[in-house]
């Protein structure tokens, strides 16, 4: 995982988490990496994860079984899902709408290029399944 020096790194490990739940890379009630595995695979400290599993915590997308370790809340994806999907129409989306608007790009040349990117995506599924 590379590091950016635009948000603290406690959060940027809380995003990763919260991606691969979104890829479904883990599943309700499994047990994600160890604090002290984690950071040794990032190469941070353990107390930069440990606040990253705080603040998922906090959030009720993960919950600790004292002494065995950390996992997934039965409602870590809907649940990182719509704090994502808030976060991305609150922060993101305005900024997206403001280069739309300078660049005069129409949302049917948007919806062209989404669609686009949705058959490549789609194409790429039905690869894998060959």
């Amino acid at each position: 995982m590379r590091f950016n020096d635009t948000q603290p790194i406690f959060l940027q490990i809380a995003d990763w988490v919260c991606e691969r739940i979104l890829a479904r890379d883990w599943s309700p009630g499994d047990r994600i990496p160890s604090v002290r595995d984690l950071a040794v695979e990032l190469e941070v400290n353990p107390n930069t994860v440990m606040r990253a599993y705080e603040r998922l915590q906090q959030n009720e997308v993960i919950f600790n079984k004292r002494g065995i370790g950390y996992f997934l809340s039965e409602d870590a994806y809907p649940g990182v899902l719509a704090m994502r999907k808030t976060e991305f129409c609150e922060q993101e989306l305005p900024l997206f709408f403001k280069k739309l608007s300078l660049l005069n790009i129409s949302i049917k040349e948007i919806e062209e290029k989404y669609n686009q990117f949705q058959n490549s995506l789609n194409q790429g599924e039905n690869e894998k399944e060959q």
